[in-house]
């Protein structure tokens, strides 16, 4: 076996490892919950600031790759993720819990940035596709096996360590990381790296706490006048913060967002497509595995196998997604939108026509419905936003796109979130668990549908254009999806 064979075979597991870490805890919240006799909040915390923190540091774990050595970088980041999460397994509290996963998405951070900027330097540009092509496959099987694996690991009760199993098990996948990665993962550099932004990191993760704080605690502070304060100053810190990455972009070019492609129609169009996407993902995925568990008693792994409807739709749709996309453009990622609030219209009115008798499989046609909503929405969304972004720039861009992925998914965990508890109440029954998720629901159907209409104000796509790039040149490759 080739070294670089090696290499990526490692780099990829390492994404992989993080990308079922995103979606693990979803089907463990309610035996978290009783485990650790935590609060409603922290659930929510537990899933959020995992995603926080991986998003604001993506960018400047990317920047730190190019400075110190990727294989570096990579490896400081397995040893964190791994000692993270064997501080989760091992935790008594909530509050614990969600500063362990805090951590954990910090050093998700560092890792993740160093596999797409490996592939750069370990492959050439022709031989690029196929691993890119796989990456993705990867990246969406992650989602996928988070759920089913993390439902099987929960209800088996493996050796008696309950929902702890689900993050004890990376302990020995990051032993085995570290070891092969200082063999076979080549340590690059940079020529030029962009200097860290760590002003601009510390105003972004200020300016989106503001915001998910409140809405994530306010219930348990009663809405006290300092929880209307932290949402009142939530929009003067992203001022601050947009000034000064302005001004260090004017002084050093370095800022951590690439603010010159704010004013590119066609990526800030997308941008709110991106975040409005994923905020609907955030919102069914807290509210809809509470539900089923909590309200229906569903074990996790039949509540993974019931979400796992959504993937099959998408694999029914895949092979179509690609031709639509590149003869319809913008209006496959608006029928996208629009199928997948119908889907859950569709979910909405099933959960209230069933009640307590609801199965699995009264739900499937419907999330099936929407996962092939799903690929039509996301296969063409990264190329139509950066068809007019300079391939200079495309990196960055994608870079931002997957930052904003993030924020998007755990503000639809905050707001979903403070929907659902608030009507569930402190003592929920059925009654209230059935109106909490419906209304909880309907924020998924607000958000998908506005991701499809936003998508028409995106630029016209012109015959002569590629699907990806400008001016006759093809961007570079995104970033997969987290």
């Amino acid at each position: 076996m080739k070294k670089r064979t090696i290499a990526i075979t490692v780099l990829i597991t390492a994404q992989f490892m993080d990308l079922v870490d995103t979606t693990i805890t979803n089907v463990a919240l309610p035996a978290i919950q009783k485990d650790l006799d935590t609060t409603d909040a922290a659930l929510e915390w537990i899933m959020a600031g995992y995603l926080l923190a991986f998003a604001v540091l993506l960018i400047t774990g990317g920047r730190m790759g190019d400075i110190f050595g990727r294989r570096t970088m990579f490896l400081v980041g397995v040893a964190g993720f791994g000692l993270a999460s064997a501080w989760a397994s091992a935790v008594d509290s909530g509050e614990l819990l969600v500063v362990a996963r805090v951590v954990q998405g910090a050093f998700a951070g560092v890792m993740v940035p160093q596999v797409l900027s490996s592939v750069q330097v370990m492959y050439e540009p022709a031989e690029r596709g196929k691993i890119y092509g796989l990456i993705g496959a990867i990246s969406a099987l992650g989602s996928v096996v988070g759920l089913i694996v993390g439902g099987w690991m929960v209800t088996a009760d493996i050796f008696g360590l309950a929902w702890r199993s689900i993050f004890l098990v990376n302990v020995p996948v990051c032993v085995l990381l570290l070891a092969a990665a200082s063999f076979f993962v080549p340590n690059s550099r940079s020529d030029h790296p962009l200097k860290l932004d760590i002003l601009g990191v510390i105003l972004a993760a200020g300016a989106v706490f503001l915001v998910e704080f409140p809405l994530i605690d306010g219930r348990l502070a009663d809405w006290a006048p300092w929880i209307w304060g932290m949402l009142a100053a939530a929009p003067v810190v992203t001022v601050v913060f947009v000034l000064q990455q302005r001004a260090k972009m004017r002084r050093d070019g370095s800022s951590l967002l690439p603010m010159q492609l704010f004013a590119n129609h066609g990526f800030r169009s997308g941008l709110v497509v991106q975040i409005l996407f994923w905020m609907a993902n955030g919102s069914y995925m807290i509210a809809l595995g509470y539900y089923l568990q909590i309200a229906l008693d569903f074990t996790p792994l039949a509540t993974g196998l019931t979400i796992f409807a959504m993937t099959v739709g998408s694999m029914v749709i895949t092979p179509a997604g690609a031709p639509l996309a590149k003869k319809f453009g913008k209006h496959v990622i608006f029928a996208g939108g629009l199928i997948q609030a119908a889907a859950f219209v569709w979910a909405i009115w099933t959960i209230h026509d069933q009640g307590t008798g609801l199965t699995g499989w009264d739900l499937a046609l419907a999330l099936g419905t929407s996962g092939a909503g799903m690929v039509l929405l996301i296969v063409p969304l990264l190329d139509e936003a950066l068809r007019t972004v300079p391939p200079t720039d495309a990196g960055a861009a994608s870079g931002t796109f997957t930052t904003f992925q993030q924020v998007g998914y755990s503000l639809g965990v905050a707001v979903a979130g403070v929907i659902f508890f608030n009507t569930a109440g402190d003592h929920p029954t059925f009654g209230t668990l059935n109106t909490a998720v419906t209304r909880a629901l309907w924020v998924t159907v607000a958000a998908f549908a506005l991701s499809g209409l936003f998508a028409l104000l995106m630029p016209k796509l012109r015959p002569h254009d590629p699907v990806t790039g400008a001016k006759g040149t093809e961007a570079e490759p995104v970033a997969a999806s987290h």
